[in-house]
């Protein structure tokens, strides 16, 4: 008699904890939840899948099967923490549970590689034209070269953690991406959904922002003369001033140009593990 094996990239509770695995000997059929296993989903689940099936073959009052707080020798000390819990004893039922705390990072981590990041960072990759044009078109003001100089770098990180998190929430509200607690979704799901939503998005709009700086810097070098800007600023350039230039240009040029079409599949998307 066979056994299945299934695996899903849903995160999995039971009592607050994330949910690795679940077994049933009678029935010789087990779940794992690849987000709990963290980043290296593929390489834990070949430690894994083997061990269930191995379990699912033994009988579960078999005095061989392991006792509780048992975890997998083989498996990799990232997962050492997953024990298992005895459900009923009489079919068998097994769940490997992994600890609060780090299981929860590990599971966000999971949970925003299921997301997969990359096809967001491509979706938004087709909206870099108009953020780096908008850019481009405020670099030639003198306007932004004096606010450059007169913001110091508190204001400038400040500006740009605004900028960033106004994306993040402009891509959530506009494509309703924010999960709702209801009946099949229970609070902790969604707030993990929406915990992982976040992070999916802020990866991307952060990658994506520093791409644009990269192109802010190379346009500024070619269309900003030196003795302009020190005419400017009345003061001597370096380095330095063209950095803070290019900083607060693609911290204010990100959310304009950055704002994704209703129909872009990839901000389109639900985000969910």
């Amino acid at each position: 008699m066979g056994v299945a094996i299934c695996l899903t990239d849903l995160p999995l509770h039971t009592e607050r904890a994330p949910l690795v695995a679940q077994a049933s000997a009678r029935r010789r059929v087990a779940m794992v939840s690849l987000p709990a296993l963290g980043l290296s989903q593929l390489r834990a689940a070949r430690v894994v899948v083997p061990d269930l099936v191995s379990r699912l073959l033994t009988d579960a009052s078999d005095e061989r099967v392991a006792p509780a707080g048992w975890a997998p020798a083989e498996m990799p000390s990232r997962v050492a923490a997953i024990h298992r819990v005895v459900g009923e004893a009489d079919a068998g039922e097994l769940r490997y549970v992994d600890s609060r705390l780090t299981g929860r990072v590990r599971l966000l981590t999971g949970m925003v590689k299921a997301n997969r990041p990359g096809r967001a960072l491509l979706g938004l990759s087709k909206l870099l034209v108009g953020a780096f044009g908008t850019a481009a078109f405020a670099l030639t003001t003198n306007t932004i070269w004096q606010m450059g100089d007169a913001l110091g770098g508190l204001r400038l990180a400040v500006i740009m953690v605004l900028g960033l998190t106004a994306l993040v929430a402009w891509l959530i509200v506009a494509h309703g991406l924010w999960e709702k607690p209801d009946r099949e979704t229970p609070a902790e799901l969604a707030r993990l959904f929406n915990l992982g939503t976040i992070l999916t998005l802020s990866l991307a709009t952060a990658v994506s922002c520093l791409v644009l700086f990269a192109g802010t810097v190379f346009a500024a070098a070619l269309l900003i003369d030196t003795s302009v800007l020190e005419q400017t600023l009345q003061r001597p350039v370096d380095l330095t001033d063209y950095l803070t230039l290019d900083w607060i240009t693609s911290s204010l040029a990100a959310p304009s140009g950055f704002r994704p079409r209703r129909d872009d599949p990839a901000a389109r998307d639900r985000q969910r593990a």
